[in-house]
């Protein structure tokens, strides 16, 4: 390893980056991920008994949460001054191992050490956004994010547009609300017991709903984070983040743009978080894809950005502990 891009960064060691790794956001914070670590090496692997089966039964969610996870790893290494050789998807025939990081020789990834003080700052916020708008220049600098990891992110402007999104988020959330275990999944994760290491605790999620077309749209049962309705309209923006190909090395790649786009929002100021709530039913990811954004791509993931309403910093949500995700 090369001298550390940043004085605070992560420890010198494979396994100090791993645990950073580990503050990755996942649907429902299920964090659906194990790993094997050596002294210059690190494999990610699915791990098939934290899949939600009936809110991501074709692994989507599982996947995307995992490339988020792999980018995780890769600017904490950055940030240690660590060069990286990543092989994805690199066994046909085992479908759990997602992705080989290599320590190598050779200069560490400035972009990604630059979003290192992100990474330790980086909250899911669920509250309502304050009314300032988003600058198109700090859209800028986030969609080119994007792109640098081979996906599109495509904000959703306009009245009209948003109207339509809007409709296709709530129709998601009637249809899930119908289908049998969903919402048993949905209480299963959000009502962990006392002192639980994953989960979306109570005082993650708001006392009350967001209005529609502003918030998560997410029937999350009511929770102790507030300041998330009262004020002036959110001026937060919903953006859709698509890639070309739908396979699964699309799908992580989906991920890790995720997670560049999010810490480079929270470089930038605002605050984030992802929602997948439109994508987890065919039918209304299609709608998504040809109706309102009109492109031939596959929507992966739609990010909420805005800037927050004071500075108050939100508590971590809780991870599990390295130990706990280490495979043996």
């Amino acid at each position: 390893m090369d001298a550390p891009d940043h004085p605070d960064g992560p420890g010198p060691t494979m396994l100090d980056a791993v645990g950073w790794a580990l503050r990755a956001p996942s649907l429902h914070n299920s964090q659906p991920w194990r790993w094997r670590v050596g002294a210059a090496e690190a494999a990610l692997s699915a791990d098939p008994l934290r899949r939600l089966y009936e809110t991501d039964p074709d692994r989507r969610d599982l996947l995307v949460s995992c490339g988020a996870c792999l980018h995780h790893l890769h600017v904490a290494l950055a940030a240690a001054g660590t060069g990286v050789r990543t092989v994805r998807l690199p066994d046909p025939q085992d479908t759990d191992l997602l992705a080989v990081v290599t320590a190598v020789d050779g200069p560490a990834d400035a972009a990604e050490a630059d979003l290192w003080p992100a990474l330790q700052r980086r909250r899911t916020d669920r509250r309502r956004y304050d009314d300032r708008p988003v600058p198109a220049a700090v859209l800028e600098t986030v969609t080119a994010a994007a792109r640098r990891h081979g996906a599109l992110l495509l904000p959703v402007a306009g009245q009209a547009r948003r109207a339509e999104l809007d409709t296709v988020l709530a129709r998601a959330a009637d249809q899930q609300r119908c289908r049998p275990g969903y919402l048993a999944e949905l209480m299963t994760w959000s009502h962990r017991y006392a002192g639980a290491h994953d989960g979306v605790p109570a005082w993650a999620r708001p006392t009350r709903p967001a209005p529609r077309g502003t918030g998560p749209n997410r029937a999350f049962p009511a929770g102790r984070l507030t300041g998330s309705t009262a004020g002036p309209a959110d001026g937060g923006v919903l953006a859709v983040l698509c890639t070309r190909g739908d396979g699964p090395e699309d799908r992580l790649r989906a991920g890790e743009a995720t997670s560049a786009v999010l810490l480079t929002a929270v470089r930038a100021g605002l605050a984030t978080a992802p929602l997948s709530q439109a994508l987890e039913l065919s039918a209304t990811r299609s709608v998504l894809a040809r109706d309102v954004l009109h492109v031939d791509a596959h929507p992966q993931l739609i990010v909420r950005l805005g800037y927050p309403v004071d500075d108050r910093e939100l508590p971590a949500t809780p991870r599990r502990a390295l130990s706990a995700v280490l495979a043996p």
